[in-house]
């Protein structure tokens, strides 16, 4: 016989929360014992008050009651996750290489090690051993900047927007420096070139059109105000068509004949290169100081393939101008990345094993054929991660440089491209989400209603595969 509803003994919430156990009945479990000595009396106290606070909301929503060892348990997980580091390692299957929101150049084996020995030590960051004399952190760097671009002097702050702003500073402030307008850029996290300029204290003069820009333009500008041409490296886009540009050796010409320097910031920069690598030709950082350019800015941590930071090289009087700005104390750079910095550019010594060594350079150099083999071993594996709502194949893809090297050019690669069966957005956005779950995420590119996992970036493939079947977190 059925039982009605008026004979099911109802719950009452007030009981059930009356037999929930105290913060001192969890502690005094082995389970919260075990919390105690990982992360401490007083965190765990506090985890537990927060395990008793959602137990008391679960019940009056008439979930069941929580026993002194799933408190425990629970208050331990909420401790795992606040103690767990929010920057996390993750597989950049974007496609990507040079991905700003994904930290950009993964550093030398190299560079990491110099660097974990400088934050072991106290290191001569401003000492001279020779003369037992205060010293200075740029000479750590100076001469082998020199060494590999050909200037007469070198110097680093934090990044190359803070070396743009200090070179207008120190050499164009309260005067005007010229610019195409075809070059007044904004690249990401709303940097843009005239706002930094303003900041710099200089006034900017805009010469020529979007698509077109003559040598006359930039000489007619020209005045007793102006402080300096600049040059600026469009990094994410080109405009093609119906154009004109002005080279960095015409402007070099021009900077000479009216006696005002030629600033030309390279952007990412690159001393190699990457032609020699099977890439499309960048402008290297050398060809810019020979091509006459007084003084040439470029980022450490894109093509450069080392830490963050922003180099300064060229002519002896300007950069010594530039390092007696006071601005250049709050934009030096620490001794760890120095260390990693001096470590990536010494490899550059040895070009014959340069692309083994540097992981920028090696990610952008691998064959096709040889990552299209990989996605084949690991397809099988993805299509047991995805479940039977998807289909799983390998596929051909293209990767780029990313960080506004070479906007255009496009890298042969493969991957594996999972699709929904049912077309659905969703599913695509829940599989997304998933692979993020992971113990180390995965960011892939949702393109042509399919998740590309491009796979140029995964060169630890055992730990890939290992980390598909662990517990998600």
């Amino acid at each position: 016989m059925a039982q009605s509803n008026a004979d099911v003994p109802r719950r009452d919430p007030q009981a059930s929360l009356r037999r929930l156990p105290s913060v001192d009945q969890v502690l005094r479990g082995e389970a919260a014992h075990l919390a105690v000595r990982r992360f401490g009396r007083p965190a765990v106290t506090d985890a537990v008050r927060g395990a008793l606070a959602l137990a008391r909301e679960e019940l009056k929503a008439g979930v069941g009651l929580a026993t002194t060892q799933e408190l425990a348990w629970r208050a331990t997980q909420m401790l795992e996750a606040a103690e767990r580091p929010s920057l996390r390692p993750l597989f950049n299957l974007t496609g990507t290489v040079l991905h700003t929101n994904l930290g950009r150049a993964v550093l030398a084996q190299a560079a990491i090690e110099a660097a974990t020995l400088a934050m072991r030590d106290a290191v001569a960051l401003e000492f001279d051993l020779a003369s037992g004399k205060r010293g200075e952190r740029d000479d750590h760097l100076r001469a082998l900047v020199c060494e590999l671009t050909g200037a007469e002097d070198a110097t680093v702050v934090n990044n190359n927007a803070a070396a743009v702003l200090l070179v207008l500073n120190s050499l164009a402030a309260g005067k005007e420096a010229i610019v195409s307008r075809g070059e007044l850029i904004e690249i990401g996290g709303a940097f843009r070139m005239p706002d930094i300029m303003t900041r710099a204290g200089t006034k900017l003069v805009e010469v020529g059109t979007t698509n077109r820009t003559h040598p006359r333009d930039y000489a007619d500008a020209i005045g007793e105000d102006t402080g300096l041409l600049l040059k600026v490296h469009t990094s994410n886009y080109r405009i093609e068509g119906f154009t004109r540009e002005v080279t960095a050796a015409e402007l070099a010409g021009i900077a000479r004949q009216k006696s005002v320097p030629l600033v030309n910031d390279l952007g990412s920069g690159t001393l190699a290169d990457l032609a020699a690598f099977g890439l499309a030709h960048e402008p290297t950082v050398r060809e810019a100081v020979i091509e006459g350019a007084d003084i040439v800015t470029f980022s450490g941590d894109k093509l450069l393939g080392g830490p963050q930071a922003g180099f300064v090289v060229g002519r002896r009087e300007l950069i010594a101008k530039i390092n007696r700005n006071p601005m250049k104390r709050a934009l030096r750079v620490d001794k760890i990345r120095l260390a990693a910095l001096e470590a990536t550019l010494k490899l550059y010594r040895d070009p014959a094993r340069l692309a083994v060594r540097l992981p920028t350079l090696r990610l952008l150099s691998r064959p096709q054929e040889e990552i299209a083999a990989q996605a084949a071993r690991l397809a099988p594996k993805l299509a047991a991660f995805a479940g039977a709502a998807f289909d799983v194949a390998v596929a051909d893809c293209r990767s780029q440089i990313g960080s506004g090297a070479l906007p255009l050019a496009t890298i042969a690669s493969a991957g594996v491209a999972v699709s929904p069966r049912d077309g659905s957005g969703s599913a695509l956005a829940g599989l997304s989400a998933r692979l993020r779950e992971l113990p180390m995420p995965v960011i892939g590119r949702i393109e042509r209603g399919a998740l590309i996992l491009d796979l140029r970036c995964l060169e630890d493939e055992d730990r890939f595969s290992a980390n598909l079947s662990g517990p998600a977190t």
